[in-house]
């Protein structure tokens, strides 16, 4: 695929390395020469200097010839003219903007084809928040991923001794959880002075101790799901004491979307003394804002950190906030998250005594997948710093034309390592809307299929793969063909 991407910031730097990895044709678009020569000495991309803009730098990029725009600089304003100009000058078929804005994020007749033609918004900020308030209702959770709406989830958890499936079998599952239907798809274990090693999931493996274990289950079943692997503690109490340390655009918008849920002490630490008084004067006077040092231990002591159930260092600077995550953890809050911009930051931290490391460029690169994967994908969720993938696509076509309708599932033939670990079934279609969606869907099901399960037409597949050059292996069975042989 032919991709533009307009922006070599942390985003668009991030972005391209990934879609770089899958064999695609990039051209980023910047009007820094220094990170785009930076750039290109790394990836195998193409850079243009100049403003996106301008017709004559898209077509420089190539724009004729591609396949989707991805516009992602720093300005919501460059991101939806360049949207705009590319539709208008070029015709190219996808177009993606980064969109800070709220009065821009609802599709509306701004983004239709007689306005900036915008496909698709994406915003990191509004992608960290909603992940970060499901680690807050899910506190045993490491990940907890969406599919189907929110139907269904894939939930990352460390296994922890003494839980009731932990020194059990795969096989046992159904046996020591009768009433709930899960599939565990992925395990990942920790040796001595090694990476973490995928385990494959089956009926004989047992799960042990620090285990990292992905299941895909139904919504309803995720809270039993995690106690049935990771044990209530001190350590896993509900959420209620939170700190936040950093009051920029994640910060603030964090603080807001918790406050409405309305059941949780939240401070918030912000260093910045102008930056105080306007995040007292929008918050409400229920947050307490204080002016620090969020790695200043006199200030976390004074604050009672001891007492914190999560503390969230969310500055932009990487340094800072692994040093205040691990000073917050020292001193007793129960669990710690840092906000990581560098890979190699977010690769050496994993083991150590930060619960969870996040990267704001995986929280959304799946968002941007979902564009660039083939067949009718619905949602794409890049797991483990992008080494596996977990994929809701939608079977289409029938038995003569599909590799996957209407066939068992011990019958396709996935690549090494790969599942089909959930089925949505029931889901209205695309093209139906309102009142006839309404009418015309029957109650939407989660499966969790078996080896005789057969796939309808019009299911929402979720596969799990565990790396990503497999992933065009399942592309290619859910593809529709004229005629399968």
């Amino acid at each position: 695929m032919n991709i533009i991407i307009l922006g070599a910031g942390r985003i668009g730097e991030s972005v391209a390395g990934t879609l770089v990895s899958e064999a695609n044709d990039i051209t980023v678009i910047d009007t820094d020469v220094a990170r785009l020569r930076a750039l290109e000495e790394r990836l195998e991309l193409r850079g243009v200097v100049g403003n996106g803009i301008e017709p004559s730098v898209l077509e420089e990029a190539g724009a004729r010839d591609a396949d989707l725009l991805i516009a992602c600089a720093a300005l919501d304003e460059t991101n939806l003219v360049c949207c705009r100009v590319a539709h208008q000058f070029f015709n190219i078929p996808t177009r993606i903007a980064r969109i800070r804005s709220d009065a821009f994020k609802e599709a509306g007749p701004l983004h239709e084809k007689d306005g900036f033609a915008v496909d698709g918004v994406i915003c990191p900020e509004e992608s960290l928040t909603r992940y970060i308030s499901k680690l807050v209702e899910y506190p045993e959770a490491l990940q907890v991923r969406e599919f189907a709406g929110g139907l269904a989830c894939l939930v990352a958890v460390r296994a922890v001794a003494g839980a009731p499936l932990v020194r059990h079998t795969i096989a046992e599952l159904r046996e020591l959880v009768p009433n709930v239907d899960m599939r565990i798809v992925a395990i990942y274990r920790r040796f001595a002075e090694e990476p973490d090693r995928l385990i494959v999931s089956k009926g004989e493996t047992m799960i042990e101790p620090g285990d990292e274990v992905f299941v895909l289950t139904a919504r309803k079943d995720v809270q039993t799901v995690l106690s049935a692997l990771h044990r209530h503690d001190r350590k896993t109490r509900r959420v209620e004491r939170i700190m936040i340390m950093g009051g920029g655009r994640v910060g603030l918008r964090l603080a807001r979307q918790l406050v409405e849920i309305g059941k949780y002490q939240i401070k918030v630490l912000e260093h910045n003394a102008e930056r105080c008084t306007y995040l007292a004067s929008t918050l409400p006077t229920s947050v307490l804002v204080l002016n620090g040092d969020g790695t200043d231990e006199d200030l976390l002591s004074d604050e009672g950190i001891e007492n914190i159930d999560l503390f969230l260092a969310l500055t932009s600077d990487d340094e800072s906030n692994i040093m205040g995550s691990l000073l917050a953890k020292r001193l007793g809050a129960t669990r710690v998250l840092a906000l990581i911009n560098r890979r190699s930051y977010a690769d050496l931290v994993h083991g150590t005594q930060i619960d969870i490391a996040l990267s704001p460029a995986q929280t959304l690169i799946g968002e941007l997948l979902a564009y660039v994967r083939r067949g009718d994908v619905q949602a794409v969720h890049s797991l483990r710093r992008g080494v596996a993938e977990a994929m809701e696509i939608v079977a289409r076509g029938d038995a003569k034309t599909s590799r996957v309708v209407g066939r068992k599932i011990a019958d396709i033939e996935l690549p090494e390592g790969a599942q089909v670990g959930l089925i949505i079934r029931g889901l209205p279609n695309a093209d139906e809307s309102g009142d006839d969606a309404k009418e015309l869907a029957t109650p939407p099901r989660v499966i969790i299929p078996r080896g005789d399960t057969v796939i309808n037409a019009d299911d929402h597949v979720v596969v799990f793969v565990p790396r990503k050059r497999q992933v065009r292996e399942v592309e290619k069975l859910f593809r529709v063909s004229a005629t399968f042989f």
